[in-house]
């Protein structure tokens, strides 16, 4: 929590406006009770008892009770005012540098939080914290001042009587001990049941055609109701504790009412005190408890919010581990974008043996340089590494002699065009997609990249062509165009490198081999990487690297390896692709 106050610094004026709106609130609060003892005392008793109506003293003294209470009201709305936008603000500024943070980890940081969880500390645990922020900034300051001043207070109306509020405030202070450490560790496991509902939720409407299409709709809902009723068990726990506070402090009050009206009697029997002093402290002792109230809502609300604090921290805390250089190493003008592999190994973490191992390899610029093997032998990871999602384990790479490590991030992937194997798109116009990695791109170069990619058919198809909307995730368009979009935006940087992650497998065979002659005649200067899994997409190639548990076993081009590799022979044989 201690991390997250740095949050509140920039509303300290803010913060130091409420505390005087509450010190005015709370005097006047406990000016008000006095000057009621006063009203029945010397004015109403002492009208009565002396025969001689007191109607000046009373509106004088009503008077100035209306100017007090009017006071306290307007000290109680600017803080009802204020203590939100605080707590809001910082909210605000919290989930920004949560999101600034998240936004800088690598693929190792994403594999140690999982994207549910991460959704859940940027909206639910904030939202703890920010209603604790709201309730501390009033009450934490309120509730403590209003009870030492409200003691005081009652004191100074009778000392004998004072044994009742002590009574009531360690009544109070047992119940709540033995209410906090039974909710605290139920409000951690409810954050982390929280996280796995998030990740079944999303898993589920994430694969939600996968699911229709095995017909597991009933499996789903079962494993959704599972993790629900968890929640739910422990939520109706908790809430059931908490049930228990407000009729307990109720009961708390109510009793000491009572004892203070039947030992006040006592006392007004035997002229030891007034009617007017006896319900001053009635009322004194009522603020006391109404102070151990409010304070005990938020010690409830602190266990909760200092479990989300704490996850919070921990994503803000944690360091990723792909840095940037203090120094980061500038590319020479003249560069063109070659790409060299020197004994490359990667193991992912915990993991026992590595992914891809001792890979060694130069993929030079305007020659396509082709990765082919069977599934999970490592092609993919290749990409990942140059795209620096990861950093190696062991050797180097380098892009026109400038190792990964020794530049920036930004720097390094700006050489870089990057085709996934599933087409990511973003909700917005096409032209928007198109443009997403370049924002100063022209139409020209839009239109360029669009053509080169073979997106532009089913884009003059459309009325509205390049501001056509795109779904969510591309939902509104095939996987087809949907990778065809993906190739544009990549092609639309200018790229250096192009690094094709089997993005052609949704593509029929005529539109993939018009794509590749219209790389071939547009972008001959690139270096092109093509990670895939049909030999006719790479049988072209300059160089073609044969992958085997994740070690490069053939290099050379499609004739050479037919001869040379039994791996690729094999592949290509499978694939009737051997001429």
């Amino acid at each position: 929590m201690s991390k997250l106050i740095k949050y509140l610094k920039p509303y300290w004026w803010a913060i130091l406006l409420v505390f005087f709106l509450l010190l005015a609130e709370v005097l006047s609060g406990l000016y008000l009770p006095t000057l009621m003892a006063t009203i029945i005392d010397n004015g109403i008793i002492r009208g009565v008892v002396e025969n001689t109506p007191q109607t000046n003293y009373i509106i004088q003294t009503g008077g100035l009770m209306l100017i007090v209470t009017f006071i306290g009201g307007l000290a109680s709305v600017g803080t009802g005012y204020l203590a939100p936008r605080i707590s809001a603000g910082a909210a605000r500024d919290l989930r920004k540098d949560l999101f600034i943070k998240v936004e800088s980890f690598s693929q190792m940081e994403f594999d140690t939080f999982s994207a549910s969880s991460l959704i859940t500390r940027c909206t639910n645990d904030i939202t703890q914290v920010q209603n604790l922020a709201n309730m501390a900034t009033r009450m934490l300051f309120f509730a403590p001042v209003m009870g030492v001043g409200a003691v005081i207070m009652a004191l100074n109306q009778s000392v004998a009587m004072s044994w009742i509020i002590v009574l009531a405030i360690i009544v109070m202070l047992g119940f709540l001990f033995a209410i906090v450490p039974t909710v605290m560790p139920r409000f951690r496991i409810m954050q982390g049941m929280i996280d796995k509902l998030n990740k079944v939720a999303r898993e589920t409407l994430h694969g939600l055609m996968v699911i229709r299409a095995f017909g597991t709709q009933q499996h789903e809902k079962e494993r959704f109701d599972e993790s629900n009723k968890e929640i739910l068990d422990i939520s109706l726990f908790v809430s059931r504790v908490m049930a228990v506070v407000f009729p307990a402090m109720m009961l708390i009050l109510g009793g000491t009412q009572l004892l203070v009206v039947w030992v006040g009697a006592q006392h007004i029997a035997d002229s030891g005190l007034q009617i007017g002093d006896m319900m001053a402290f009635m009322q004194y002792a009522v603020s006391v408890i109404f102070a151990f109230m409010m304070l005990s809502m938020v010690i409830i609300m602190i266990p909760r919010a200092l479990v989300s604090a704490a996850r919070i921290a921990e994503v803000l805390s944690t360091e990723p581990i792909i840095q940037d250089p203090a120094t980061a190493k500038e590319f020479s003008t003249a560069t063109n974008g070659e790409v060299t592999f020197e004994n490359v190994s990667f193991r992912y973490p915990k993991a026992e043996v590595d992914a891809v191992s001792e890979i060694s390899f130069t993929a030079k610029s305007g020659q396509t340089t082709a990765i082919i093997g069977a599934t999970g032998v490592g092609k993919s990871t290749i990409a990942h590494l140059l795209l620096r999602f990861y950093d190696v384990t062991s050797g180097k790479i380098l892009v026109d002699g400038v190792d990964a490590r020794e530049t920036s991030q930004q720097k390094w992937r700006k050489k870089i065009g990057y085709v996934p194997q599933k087409g990511q798109l973003i909700a917005g116009t096409i032209e928007y997609n198109i443009k997403y990695g370049n924002p100063q791109a022209t139409d020209e170069e839009i239109t360029k990249a669009a053509t080169i990619a073979q997106a532009m058919p089913f884009i003059e198809e459309n009325e509205e062509k390049m501001q056509a909307e795109i779904g969510q995730k591309g939902g509104t368009v095939s996987g087809g165009q949907r990778q065809r979009l993906s190739i544009a935006r990549a092609l639309a940087t200018n790229p250096q490198i192009l690094i094709f992650d089997d993005s052609f497998s949704a593509l029929d065979y005529k539109t993939d081999a018009q794509l590749r002659q219209a790389l071939k005649e547009n972008v001959g200067n690139a270096t092109v990487i093509i990670i895939a899994q049909r030999v006719s997409t790479i049988r072209h190639a300059d160089q073609i690297l044969v992958l085997d548990e994740g070690k490069i076993v053939g290099k050379g081009t499609h004739n050479q390896l037919i001869d040379s590799s039994h791996a690729y022979y094999e592949i290509a044989l499978s694939q009737d692709a051997l001429q």
